[in-house]
């Protein structure tokens, strides 16, 4: 058992339908495995699940708990700042291949 850090400010979805829902609502919130711990109150770039940039989220509640099957899990709760623009989205997606997912192709 430990907490796994998210730096960088990065929150990336694992689940069309969390990343919908915050899109569409305004607020959201995603399940992520083990314990973690994100920047509660801070601005971060939340990404797809390909990879790509596309919005700026606010981090509202970190949750790190066991569930009722006994796993380790983080629920995020956060909302919607603004959607990115095309440029901002193609740059920080770029860097963040470049810095996290693994360079691009």
């Amino acid at each position: 058992m430990g907490f796994q850090s998210e730096f960088n400010s990065v929150c990336k979805f694992k689940s069309n339908q969390e990343l919908y829902e915050l899109l569409e609502y305004g607020r959201g919130k995603m399940v992520k495995s083990g314990f973690r711990v994100y920047p509660t109150g801070q601005k971060v770039i939340a990404y797809t699940p390909d990879n790509e940039a596309i919005a700026i989220v606010k981090i509202l509640v970190s949750i790190a708990e066991i569930n009722f099957q006994g796993e380790e899990v983080t629920q995020v709760e956060m909302e919607l700042v603004r959607k990115l623009t095309e440029e901002e989205a193609r740059i920080q997606t770029a860097l963040a291949h470049e810095m996290f997912f693994g360079e691009q192709a």
